[in-house]
């Protein structure tokens, strides 16, 4: 899962476009690059499109908003097909944009 922290989402912000353009460029020839391991991937949509459900009391409870407030949100992920989690760190490594990548198995 790729990461954003509010220090990197201003400073994509605040580029200008040739720099913004360079910085999704990146990210665009990192897919390429990796294209033979990943399975799938999408962007998600901002944060205050979210809408949670939380099931653990009598009733489920809908509200607007991702389900925890945070200064990192999650904003996009792919699906990578690895032998091990070495493998898998080495693709995190290279990943250009977001500032941090959490990985996880598929069960």
């Amino acid at each position: 899962m790729f990461v954003e922290t509010e220090e990197f989402a201003r400073q994509l912000e605040e580029m200008g476009e040739l720099e913004q353009q360079a910085a999704y460029a990146a990210v665009g020839r990192w897919f390429a690059e990796h294209a033979d391991k990943i399975t799938h991937h999408t962007h998600l949509a901002p944060v205050h499109t979210a809408t949670t459900v939380r099931l653990d009391g009598a009733e489920p409870l809908i509200t607007d908003g991702p389900f925890v407030e945070g200064k990192e949100v999650v904003s996009g992920f792919a699906e990578v097909e690895v032998a091990d989690l070495d493998e898998a760190l080495r693709l995190a490594r290279s990943w250009p944009a977001c500032p941090i990548v959490e990985i996880r198995p598929a069960s």
